[in-house]
């Protein structure tokens, strides 16, 4: 019988587990966020997480800016919170309108509080195997592992999808748990062979209901990071219905990463409170 690995019910463990080590550490973290414009997902991206920050007991404060922001003023935001000791962590909720450079700003969040892990300094310790702050999907997906006790060390981990805030960070994170790594994306040839191979599968490419039970090994560990509309629902980038029939372990959507990927922000934040408590004493 296939195994869900609960997401939500995981998260849910792990956050209180954070309220009750913050509650006897005598640590206050602040998480602050910036979001730039009104898109519906966005805000309610944000929105779920100040209040994971409420229920663990970490102080956030929300920066709101126009759509029309340009990018020297969503910088000016981050430059003004990388000043502000009372700051632990900073997220900017990506994507960000068209006008607005990422790159510049990611890097301009100080790597110290680079909570989401997507500042290169912070993505280069990741793939020298010493990383500060890992992004917090992949990250969560590993929570999700060592919950369910998913042997990697030596399993044939694929990973779809290339992109720097999941695919590529995911596989560096399975390389550094000993799994042998592939990364497949839209110029990969033969792919659905390259699929069938994986003991483990990570799907993050937006395509809803794409991974079919004929591209997956009977007994593979699948998960599901894709997010899609199909039909007024949400769903992933895997056929749950289909695929669980030949899968060992499999995540939902939703229920599955999305929970976990909170968690681990909040985690990452409580890290970033830490390690600042111990630099400044």
């Amino acid at each position: 019988m296939v195994i869900i690995l609960d997401g939500k019910k995981c998260s849910a463990m792990r956050l209180e587990l954070l309220k009750e080590e913050l509650g006897d550490s005598g640590l206050c973290p602040r998480l602050a966020t910036v979001i730039v414009g009104s898109d519906p997902a966005s805000q309610m991206y944000v929105r779920m997480k100040h209040r994971a920050c409420e229920q663990v007991g970490i102080g956030s404060v929300g920066i709101e800016l126009p759509a029309d922001s340009t990018t020297e003023k969503v910088l000016e935001s981050v430059q003004r919170l990388n000043r502000d000791a009372g700051i632990d962590g900073i997220l900017v909720q990506l994507p960000l309108p068209k006008q607005v450079d990422p790159e510049r700003v990611i890097e301009s969040v100080s790597p110290e509080k680079d909570v989401d892990g997507f500042h290169p300094e912070n993505l280069g310790l990741l793939f020298s195997g010493k990383p500060r702050f890992s992004p917090c999907t992949p990250s969560g997906i590993m929570t999700l592992f060592k919950e369910y006790k998913i042997p990697l060390s030596g399993a044939r981990a694929v990973v779809v999808g290339r992109s720097i805030d999941v695919g590529r960070p995911m596989a560096a994170l399975l390389l550094n748990a000993d799994a042998t790594v592939t990364i497949c994306h839209s110029k990969t040839k033969d792919l659905a062979e390259e699929l069938k191979r994986a003991d483990i599968l990570i799907s993050a490419i937006g395509k809803a209901h794409f991974i079919q039970p004929e591209m997956v090994k009977p007994g593979a560990v699948v998960i599901d990071v894709g997010i899609n509309q199909l039909d007024g629902k949400l769903v992933g980038d895997v056929d749950f219905a289909k695929v669980a029939g030949i899968a060992s372990a499999i995540t939902p959507v939703p229920g599955g990463v999305g929970p976990m990927t909170i968690a681990t922000l909040m985690e990452n934040t409580c890290r970033a409170a830490k390690v600042k408590a111990c630099t400044s004493a």
